[in-house]
């Protein structure tokens, strides 16, 4: 429905409320009009009823009938014997001609209501005739006219045309002006997130102070705008950081060169050169892991049982510092590389700030694996223990980060880790640092 797409929401709003309410109202329309028709209608067929049992009394009591009958005003009562001739009636009867014809007399008496027009008994309006057999040679006609009841029913399904479309047009008024007023918290909405949109304000939408559904769209808004104006934040950060650490060793490069040309020693330049290249290119692959681990949104590659002690001393041979402490055969579900990136930043930020060793364990913690890598340096203060997770965080005592390192290994430990469903921290290591990792632990592997 190509026309149902081209309303606002606000007009379908209104139509599907009102559309309700307008067959609602038909219905409670029709069913005012059927049940004021029988209660008319079963008014005068008791009246009738009641009269005919009047009359018929007094023939079974066989006494005199008086003449006219008695009946109640605007009735008129006939009195029939077996051949079907009147010989009693009201004043209002006719004593010659009956109120119905044999046919119609045969319907009557099997209980049926009768109409007939008027001019039987020289009435304007048409009469509802009732017939009762008293005796067999005598038959009670009571006839009550429709007059009244055919005006109350002109009447009603007069006011009914007129009031129902009023009534149809008021209510889709009132609908349109509360939907409306409804609505207008989601044009401040849409006004204020016309403002924000592209502009590096901290102007926030406007919440209602109703509590409803638009309310906690507003907040729930207001706090993605908080996280977007965090994250670009973070990228003006980052994107600084990365600059300044990349113009550091390209500085150091262009000083080696020129240096180099002007006292021609090339040979000295040349490995000086690939000292500062192989720290911008570890540097380029730490920034290209990060961007890579914050585009797959928390996605971790394929995972496969992965046995800690065997990565542990694998890790550890590379080092004369590092020694592993034994421990029972633990395994995690991990992608082998990135575990292995894990426990390789940790060991070689404790190397280069340990005093004479660094030790590697892992031991387990119920549902986890705790791997742990300690080191004998001077430690970092509790305070700026989180810190140093930050990309290119920088600490002003001696274990801030030295020639060595890019400032994002940490970093990348804990975006590793987390994807991982993991948890990293510092604690404290007397002496050193003691860096925790707690990984779920994997039960039931195959050895």
């Amino acid at each position: 429905m190509k026309w149902w797409s081209q309303l606002s929401l606000r007009g379908r709003l209104v139509l599907l409320g009102t559309s309700g309410l307008i067959v609602g109202l038909a219905i409670a329309g029709v069913a005012m009009a059927t049940a004021m028709t029988y209660s008319f209608r079963g008014t005068l067929d008791r009246s009738a009823d009641s009269t005919a049992t009047e009359i018929s009394n007094l023939l079974v009591e066989g006494g005199k009938v008086p003449e006219p009958l008695p009946a109640p005003a605007g009735q008129v009562v006939q009195v029939l014997d077996a051949q079907h001739r009147v010989v009693a009636g009201d004043r209002n009867a006719d004593r010659l001609v009956p109120l119905l014809h044999a046919d119609e007399l045969i319907v009557a008496m099997d209980g049926t209501r009768v109409t007939v027009p008027g001019d039987r008994a020289l009435q304007p309006d048409q009469l509802r005739v009732t017939a009762r057999k008293v005796s067999d040679d005598r038959i009670v006609l009571v006839a009550v006219p429709l007059g009244d009841y055919q005006r109350s029913q002109v009447l009603l399904r007069t006011s009914l045309w007129v009031t129902y479309p009023v009534l149809v047009v008021v209510l889709v008024a009132i609908a349109w002006r509360v939907v409306g007023a409804a609505l207008s918290p989601v044009d401040r909405l849409r006004s204020g997130a016309e403002r924000i949109t592209g502009a590096a304000t901290d102007e926030r939408l406007p919440v209602p102070p109703s509590s409803d559904e638009i309310q906690r769209l507003a907040v729930t808004l207001n706090h993605m705008l908080d996280r977007l104006a965090q994250s670009r934040a973070r990228q003006r950060s980052f994107i600084a950081d990365a600059a300044h650490e990349l113009r550091s060793p390209l500085a150091s490069m262009r000083i080696q060169v020129e240096v180099a040309q002007k006292l021609g020693d090339w040979a000295t330049a040349g490995d000086d050169l690939l000292v500062d290249l192989d720290r911008l290119q570890r540097l380029v692959d730490d920034l290209l892991l990060l961007a890579r681990a914050d585009a797959s949104d928390g996605r971790v590659g394929a995972r496969e049982p992965v046995e800690l002690p065997t990565l542990l001393s694998n890790i550890a041979r590379k080092y004369d510092t590092v020694t592993v402490e034994p421990g029972e055969s633990l395994w995690v579900e991990a992608d082998p590389d990135e575990l292995h990136r894990i426990v390789l930043n940790l060991v070689d930020n404790g190397v280069r700030h340990a005093r004479s060793k660094v030790v590697l364990s892992a031991v387990a913690e119920g549902d986890h694996v705790l791997v742990t890598v300690t080191d004998d340096g001077a430690g970092i203060p509790a305070a700026l223990r989180e810190r140093v997770f930050d990309r290119f965080a920088r600490l002003d005592d001696g274990r801030a980060r030295d020639a060595g390192g890019t400032g994002l290994g940490l970093a990348i430990v804990r975006e590793l880790v987390r994807r991982h469903n993991g948890t990293v921290k510092l604690a404290e290591g007397r002496p050193g640092i003691r860096a925790e990792v707690r990984l779920p632990r994997l039960v039931d592997s195959v050895m």
